[in-house]
């Protein structure tokens, strides 16, 4: 998951391969509560690990549930949560509950507690972030008041915080039926039918909603999930729900969560967009057995023109139409899944009117106002009303670079990143007299870690599908002479962007290493260029950092001794190694970006990047550093020698015959002698936001 400030989305021009998609979080937090009411142990296969879960997960660890992770016995070696639950009983009658953003959470806990602490008895505090607490509750309140239940606003009236009290023995009015508004949320019902039956031991609770419902395809989650906790909820039509007498939960033993089918709707909408000419995109976790009514997002996006094939567990997308059709399509069983309908209209060839949607009012923000500022941004006409949003198609001269203002919210994060796909509508345009076409347009994506909230892996899914041109994916090159501290500075650099780095330094650290082992004398070019050419070296990440892999074995503080450089140093002066080893460099340059450090990434491997940082700090200077740093690793070392052997390599360096130590002409100097790391991070990426168009 990426934890930065921005990630920036250069053009993309196709997608396929295959996604598995994250759990459900609509399932996933509607089986939590009912695990933790319920009587008994259920595991729970395959759930979704995200903010809104996890909030979910401490509210239960809270409450007195028992939780317990077990890895790898899932579905596809996923892990199964082991819930015991309260049995309908509070085991803790007092506690404060933090809940996030997550509506899934908020409305179901609140009336559950308002109702079990009115009966058993109990004081809880419930609370989000601040937009949680702009976010209405009043209607679900007003449900309950009548009941019985004391709850007290904490602030505003009618939005959270709240505090659910009540005394032990108390009982509810539920002789009468209970009337809740179905015009606001979808989840207020689910609520009600969630917290109900643990009071309805003596007699039937009867639900009636006032207004249209809107979000039913959601009811059908919560009714699906009730009766498989043995709770067999009648109902006649969407206006009137009974729980029976004697409900009582139950455990099932077990239960999957299906794949996220709001989260597929982004790969559906990109298999429409980008999978041409080729393989499919291929959806897995949610399929034609979906219990998600947001799997009737096929239906509208095939109404657009894609071409969607289903089974159970699994979809496979590819273009058909194209430009997409333009549509007008009453949303309101799909809201959450509908917002991807905005943005595919941009590819359309006439206007998408998306109506019954109301309900984005309420959401993580308000999705109706924040899709119309965003999409304008990128250069779209859009009219919004108070249910519904009008988009017309881009022109292909009229996309633009666009920083997408994401308010906190997944949603507007992910379906947002579709307008990456711009060079296929066209978005170079057509070339005006004596002008050049305009170039392709990136996306910036602000805070993209609000994605967490429902699919925390959701860019690494869509850089793993994804295809650029590699002209297109932006490069920096950060190049000096041995010990400058390039390594460190490109690693940082990446880390701060969400890119990838490449380590070349590493790449002939490891040919020297692999020589070593196989015994190829340093005088044998041909046999150094075979061991370069079939180099299986591997990056990653583990608690001490970067780490690296050569031939399966481990060998990242190997390659950090002053042997391994000085192998290094002979190594890459060899012609035919440099040339084996340029393609496994090229192929680094993905999506979204690439840092590269080295001697020659400026000037041979990566000549027309973007940004050319070359560090010029003296030898001396570097000295000193790789001094300090022997000495704190308890090594003897002796600075002037150190000094010696670092003049020699400089001069080997530059004036070997392949690709000599020398700054590309365009490079950008940085003198880091006096400079820390964090200093020098902040000047690059200085000089990488004035190139960047946003």
């Amino acid at each position: 998951m990426y934890d930065i400030p921005f990630l920036d989305l250069p053009p993309l021009n196709g997608a396929s391969g295959t996604v598995h998609l994250p759990g459900s979080k609509s399932i996933s937090n509607r089986v939590l509560l009912l695990a933790g009411l319920a009587a008994g142990t259920t595991a729970v296969h395959d759930l979704l690990d995200s903010d809104d879960t996890r909030v979910m997960q401490g509210a239960l660890a809270a409450l007195g549930c028992t939780l317990r992770n077990e890895d790898g016995v899932g579905s596809g070696g996923g892990r199964v949560l082991h819930v015991t639950g309260l049995g309908g009983q509070l085991a803790v009658h007092e506690a404060e509950i933090f809940l996030g953003n997550a509506g899934t959470a908020m409305r179901p806990l609140a009336a559950t507690l308002a109702v079990l602490a009115a009966t058993q008895g109990g004081n809880f505090r419930l609370h989000g972030v601040p937009r949680m607490h702009e976010r209405p509750i009043g209607d679900l309140v007003d449900a309950l008041r009548p009941l019985g239940c004391q709850i007290e606003d904490l602030g505003t009236p009618g939005y959270p915080p709240l505090r659910l009290r009540g005394q032990a023995g108390g009982l509810l009015a539920t002789a009468a039926p209970i009337r809740v508004r179905g015009d606001v949320s979808s989840q207020f019902l689910t609520a009600l039918l969630l917290a109900l039956p643990l009071v309805s031991a003596d007699r039937d609770v009867l639900i009636e909603v006032e207004g249209e419902l809107i979000s039913k395809p959601y009811i059908d989650i919560t009714l699906n999930l009730l009766a498989r906790f043995g709770i067999a909820v009648q109902h006649d039509g969407w206006q009137r729900f009974v729980i029976p007498q004697g409900s009582a939960y139950r455990s099932p033993g077990s239960v999957h969560v299906e794949g996220d089918a709001s989260s597929a709707s982004y790969f559906v909408a990109m298999g429409a967009i980008a999978a041409h000419g080729g393989a499919p995109l291929r959806i897995e976790g949610a399929g034609s057995d979906s219990i998600q009514g947001d799997i009737r997002f096929v239906d509208a996006a095939v109404a657009m023109g894609a071409q969607v094939k289903s089974g159970p567990g699994w979809l496979e997308v590819h273009r058909g139409r194209w430009p997409l059709a333009g549509i007008t399509l009453d949303c309101n069983h799909i809201p959450d899944a509908a917002m991807t309908l905005a943005v595919m209209a941009l590819y359309a060839d006439s206007p998408t009117r998306l109506n019954g949607i109301a309900s984005w009012r309420v959401k993580e923000t308000d999705r109706i106002a924040a899709m119309a500022t965003e999409l304008r941004k990128l250069g779209a006409t859009v009219t919004e009303g108070a249910d519904f949003i009008e988009v017309e198609p881009l022109t292909p001269g009229a996309w633009r670079p666009a920083a997408i203002h994401t308010y906190d919210d997944h949603r507007m994060a992910m379906c947002l990143s579709l307008a990456a796909f711009n060079p296929l509508a066209g978005a170079s345009g057509p070339a005006m007299a004596g002008m050049s076409p305009p170039p392709p347009c990136p996306v910036r994506i602000l805070d993209p870690r609000c994605v967490a909230k429902t699919f925390p892996e959701y860019f690494e899914a869509l850089f793993g599908v994804a295809t650029a041109d590699p002209q297109d994916v932006p490069v920096i090159t950060i190049d000096g002479p041995t010990a400058s501290g390039k390594g460190t500075l490109a690693a940082a650099v990446a880390d701060a962007l969400g890119y990838h780095l490449l380590d070349s330094g590493a790449l002939y650290r490891a040919t020297g290493l692999a020589s070593q082992w196989d015994g190829v004398a340093p005088e044998d070019e041909a046999g150094l260029a075979r061991l370069a050419g079939l180099l299986d070296l591997r990056f990653g990440h583990g608690p001490q950092g970067s780490r690296a892999w050569l031939r399966g074995q481990e060998v990242s503080d190997h390659l950090r001794t002053e042997a391994a450089g000085l192998l290094a140093s002979r190594v890459s002066a060899v012609p035919a190694v440099r040339s084996a080893l340029q393609g496994l460099q090229l192929a680094f340059r993905r999506a979204p970006g690439l840092v590269a450090d080295g001697r020659d990434m400026g000037t041979v491997v990566f000549p027309h990047a973007a940004l050319k940082v070359y560090l010029t700090a003296s030898a001396a200077t570097r000295a000193e550093r790789r001094h300090k740093q022997l000495i704190s690793k308890g090594n003897s070392a002796n600075i002037d020698d150190l000094r010696a052997d670092l003049e020699a390599r400089d001069a080997r360096d530059k004036n070997r015959s392949v690709a000599p130590l020398r700054p590309a002409e365009d490079a950008l100097l940085l003198d880091n002698s006096a400079l820390s790391i964090e200093d020098s991070v902040q000047q690059v990426l200085g000089w990488w936001q004035q190139r960047r168009p946003f």
